[in-house]
Parts: C-alpha cells; structure tokens; sequence
C-alpha cells in the first residue's frame, strides 16, 4: 500500500492550534503520517537573508517571521502527544545539524532529507548515522548530486526511500516529468515516491502511483489564501481527501493481474454464448 504523508511543514503559521487541526485533517482522511520542517534559524540561513526587510504579519524582517514560525520543545512535545493519542505518525525534516539533533529527542519513524539539503554533507551523516528510515528528497538535483547523497546513506547502512519531486511552488505541471520515478527506481535500485508541489489534488500524485510511486507526500493547509510560502502550493483538506481516496482507490483497480472469469460474468457469459 502506498504510503501518503500529509506535509504540514510551517503551514501552521506558527500556531500549534492550527497544527492540532492539519493532524486532525490527516487522520481523518485515512494518511499515513504528517510532517514538519526543524531549523535553527540562525543556521539555516544567512544574516543578510535573516535582516533583510520583510512586510509579514509577524515583523518586519525575515529573521522576525522565521523564527515566528519556529517551533520548539514546548511545541514538539504537544506534537508528540498528540499525534499518539491521534495514532498518526509524525516525522519531521531537519535544515542543519542542531535541529536534527534536537529531533533525535522524540521516537519517531522516520527522517526526511529536503531537496535544499541534498547537498549538506555534514547534515547527511548526521541523519544516516542514526540508521533510521529516510525519505530523500531529489527536487534541483541531477543523478550525479543523488548518487553523492546516498552514496552516505549507503556507507552508514541507513535505509532509504527516494522522492521524485520539482521543488518550485506550486510546479507547472509540464515540468512533472513522472517517467523520472522509473529512472531513480533503475539507477538507484531504491523504493520511489513522489513529492508534489502541484495545485491539482489527483492529477500528478494518481499517475505516479500508477507508474510504481511507492509513496506519497503532499502540503495541506486549512486555507490555501493563508499568508504563507507553501499555502498556494497546498492541499485544503477537502483536495487532501479525494487525494487520499484517489491513491487507495488504485490497489483495487490494478487488482492481481491474474485473468479470470468473474462470478459477475458468468450469468451473461451463459446467455450470450449461448445465443
């Protein structure tokens, strides 16, 4: 069964209320897991990005709205709670080395390396050290700056999946180029999900799946006119739930391979054959 994660990154808006409420959406619709995005902010960005002006409803640089949208201990234990008690997975990805540090204090499933981080050697080990499974994001990557990542992964004996993606927000859709999946799943003889940055709920993710995606993962938000960097490029829970319906859909319809004359069949096969 493919495995969905609802990406709910910093689309709470620096609000756990508002991530209480993307986990409940999750669940409801039958995902998987959830996900959040960990950063230092000092470290995962520079001073003059970090002081740079910036007209957002929490302050008027970047650094104020950065670190407004940070959560931290007191935040991630209400998540941790939480998720179990709502029995859904949660994992997060880490943008520099303390964050995922600090995420090694939770018990979680899974890692996820982003796209941005694909080429931050140090963070790479820091993760595949700790031997636990990892969804590896590919988007702005050739197959020379994939085989390099995993190259770490492969060293340190640490399980991975990886997610074909294009990391732009939302993606044109003429730029899916989903027979990718099928040339990382031959390159790399790994497992390949799917990432989507699209605005459609079904249209990318469905062909994916069809095309051997062994997971997906995709942005939800309550709102899609929130203010927000990934909003527009995220699913309402309504687009999340015929997404979710959509993928489970396909076990069904792909059935067994095996061709058989169905029970259904048998009452028209005696009348029209013979007639």
């Amino acid at each position: 069964m493919v495995f969905i994660t609802a990406e709910i990154g910093i689309n709470h808006n620096g609000d756990i209320e508002i991530a209480k409420k993307l986990i409940n959406v999750a669940k409801s619709v039958g995902c998987d897991a959830v996900k959040f995005q960990k950063r230092t902010v000092d470290k995962a960005y520079t001073k003059e990005i970090l002081d740079s002006p910036r007209n957002s409803p929490w302050g008027n640089t970047t650094r104020d709205e950065k670190n407004h949208l940070e959560f931290g201990k007191t935040e991630y234990n209400i998540i941790d709670n939480y998720c179990k008690e709502q029995n859904i997975i949660w994992y997060a990805s880490s943008w520099d080395v303390e964050s995922q540090l600090f995420l090694r204090k939770y018990d979680t499933n899974y890692n996820k390396i982003a796209s941005a981080m694909l080429t931050n050697f140090e963070l790479l080990k820091t993760v595949a050290e700790e031997k636990k499974s990892t969804f590896i994001s590919t988007g702005m990557s050739d197959l020379d700056i994939i085989r390099k990542a995993i190259s770490i992964f492969k060293q340190n004996d640490c399980p991975f999946e990886l997610l074909h993606t294009n990391s732009s927000y939302p993606m044109d859709v003429e730029e899916s180029n989903l027979l990718c999946i099928k040339t990382l799943s031959d390159e790399f003889n790994c497992n390949v999900g799917y990432s989507g940055h699209e605005v459609s709920a079904s249209g990318v993710c469905v062909p994916a799946v069809m095309l051997g995606a062994t997971s997906i993962e995709r942005h939800i938000t309550l709102d899609r006119t929130m203010y927000g960097s990934d909003h527009a490029a995220s699913l309402e829970p309504r687009g999340l739930e015929i997404l979710v319906r959509d993928i489970r859909m396909i076990d069904t319809l792909l059935g067994d391979g095996i061709k058989r004359i169905w029970p259904s069949e048998i009452p028209k096969m005696k009348r029209l054959r013979n007639m």
